[in-house]
């Protein structure tokens, strides 16, 4: 007789679910490292423009108040641009091309400035907190990411 016996085929089903069992959360791990990996990257590009911001704000070339951190009022200020102060044709100086948006974020329609949580130069470290200023951003995220550590900490 040629074919599979029912014994066979349970076998197979059962190998086979025990298999997708593990790939499964292989797979979820794999997309939850993949956005991981555009939080620190964002993270790594809007710190890095605020900083251009601050050292720009420092050798006088965008206007700042005396009594002001330096930083940016606001995300949006990065991708804007502000008037360069030493160019006579009132060009601007650029520090992102756009905005990144928060991975973890889960609505597609608000804002990317919307997406992140800013910290304000005034705030304490521990409980970042929006102010006059961007100093620093995190996301919103209430997940933890694959070390341990919540992304709003990051």
């Amino acid at each position: 007789m040629r074919g599979f016996t029912l014994i066979e085929l349970m076998v197979t089903l059962a190998i086979v679910a025990l298999l997708s069992t593990i790939a499964l959360p292989l797979a979820q791990v794999a997309v939850q490292r993949q956005k991981e990996q555009e939080l620190r990257l964002a993270l790594r590009d809007i710190r890095t423009a605020l900083d251009e911001y601050k050292r720009a704000a420092g050798e006088g070339r965008i206007a700042s108040r005396l009594d002001g951190s330096g930083y940016p009022p606001n995300l949006q200020a990065l991708v804007d641009g502000v008037p360069d102060q030493r160019s006579a044709k009132a060009r601007k100086v650029f520090f992102l091309r756009a905005l990144p948006r928060d991975p973890f974020h889960s609505d597609p329609s608000v804002p990317a400035e919307q997406t992140w949580r800013p910290r304000s130069y005034q705030s304490d470290p521990a409980d970042p907190k929006p102010g006059e200023d961007v100093y620093d951003v995190h996301s919103n995220s209430e997940q933890v990411g694959l070390n341990g550590i919540a992304y709003r900490r990051w």
